[in-house]
């Protein structure tokens, strides 16, 4: 039953069957209690899940991951694509012939003159090279980067989700916060009538006056506990307001909206377990950087093998800039690492040791799915009952609280047994919203195991 309906049969209840003057007694202390009203904008669970995914920084961070990993599988294709070097060079120095001893004929190894004076030197290059076979090597670690920038793009689709659900869990839990607010609110309306009325008995004398002092005690605990309720739902929409990635203030309140049932809720384990496979960005994260781990060992154990590079250039120089003489080469270039004090062969190891780590995570991520998909499936199964339980509780302690009343009234019950049909009252309502912020949490944390949004 919604909050209204409480306060309309809280009103209900404490006028009902009462004489003339003390019913306008209770009336005009219920005047002094206002029930909060939604005087600023209401916030929609759309609006703060859409929220968090434009202004969350975990958000921001994850999309920048995906960014340099994608620029780092860029970098990894360059040594596949042909280089091309362009450089211009001039130089001022002297020209002073030197010679190494045995370089030359004794006759020419000493030089009669030396001078500081100057000459002009230009060179232009233009240079291409191309790696032709490293056996799959560059390749091999292209692929491995590409892999990784998959893997980072499934871990920003899984950071989304995280902080969908941290949103949706704040919405709720500021939402069953104002629940708690009007339950907190109905109690004291209904303590200050039931004050009124005992003042009025009193006056009569047809009650002692340790009553009033009683109704005056649990008054005061009423309000004390709308003060606590207050405060908690500022504190809840401040939670709400870090989940959402703003900093602004609370002028807000957050719509009376219940989570939608989520579509397969009630499968056996197996449907859904089978449904998150399918779907977590998790699991494709862990698959993907698996495949990555598999493509660098390949890389690595291509170390063994030699590498065939070819290279032209063409230069054009002198001494004068109108008088240059050009050159053209080429060349190829055959290398083999026939020992490198065992570099590759480690690097080997430490390849396949991360290949491993990587499969046991991906084992490891498939268990911990299974079990929060069934741990969602039983919170939400027990939620559900939870919530029509509580809907039963608060039924029934309304209904002694109009019996309590009714036995006061005509002098046969006492006020510790009003109170106590009161607080029955008040723990049933939070019972019950405390069993919807459950089932609604619950919901989400299960789409969010099924990596659904």
């Amino acid at each position: 039953m919604s909050m209204r309906a409480f306060s309309a049969v809280f009103a209900a209840i404490a006028l009902f069957q009462m004489p003339a003057s003390i019913a306008a007694g209770i009336a005009n202390s219920a005047d002094a209690i206002e029930q909060p009203t939604a005087v600023h904008p209401s916030l929609s669970l759309a609006d703060a899940v859409e929220s968090a995914l434009r202004n969350h920084p975990e958000i921001r961070q994850a999309r920048a991951a995906t960014a340099g990993a994608e620029a780092s599988a860029d970098v990894n294709r360059a040594p596949l694509l042909p280089k091309v070097v362009a450089s211009a060079n001039y130089q001022r120095a002297t020209s002073n012939y030197q010679t190494r001893p045995g370089a030359l004929p004794s006759s020419l190894n000493q030089s009669d003159t030396n001078s500081f004076s100057t000459s002009n030197y230009f060179n232009f290059a233009l240079s291409a090279g191309l790696r032709l076979w490293d056996f799959g090597q560059s390749w091999n670690l292209w692929q491995a980067a590409k892999a990784s920038a998959t893997a980072a793009g499934d871990n920003e689709d899984d950071t989304e989700l995280r902080v969908i659900l941290t949103a949706r869990t704040a919405y709720f839990a500021a939402r069953a916060a104002k629940a708690m607010l009007h339950v907190a609110w109905e109690t004291l309306a209904n303590q200050q009538r039931h004050l009124a009325q005992i003042e009025g008995f009193v006056d009569m004398g047809t009650r002692p006056a340790i009553d009033l002092a009683q109704a005056r005690t649990l008054t005061a605990n009423a309000r004390v506990q709308m003060i606590t309720a207050e405060n908690g739902y500022a504190t809840a929409k401040a939670r709400l307001n870090q989940a959402m990635g703003v900093e602004a203030s609370g002028d807000y309140e957050v719509e009376d909206q219940a989570f939608p049932i989520v579509t397969d809720e009630d499968e056996s384990k197996d449907i859904l377990f089978a449904q998150a496979l399918a779907r977590r960005p998790d699991l494709n994260a862990v698959a993907a950087t698996t495949r990555a781990r598999e493509i660098e060992l390949n890389a690595v154990k291509s170390g063994y093998w030699p590498t065939l590079d070819v290279s032209t250039g063409l230069t054009d120089g002198g001494s004068e800039i109108g008088n240059l003489a050009w050159n053209w080469q080429a060349a190829a270039n055959l290398s083999w690492p026939l020992f490198e004090g065992g570099m590759t062969r480690a690097q080997s190891a430490q390849a396949t040791a991360a290949l491993e780590t990587a499969r046991a995570i991906a084992d490891a991520s498939r268990q911990s799915v299974l079990l929060q998909v069934e741990q969602a499936r039983l919170a939400v199964r027990a939620a559900k009952a939870a919530s029509t339980a509580a809907g039963e509780v608060v039924i029934n302690a309304r209904e002694q609280l109009r019996l309590a009343e009714g036995r006061y009234e005509t002098g046969v019950g006492n006020v510790l047994e009003l109170g106590d049909a009161q607080l029955s009252v008040t723990n049933a309502a939070a019972q019950q919203v405390q069993a919807d912020y459950e089932l609604a949490t619950a919901r989400a944390e299960l789409l969010a195991a099924l990596g659904r949004r």
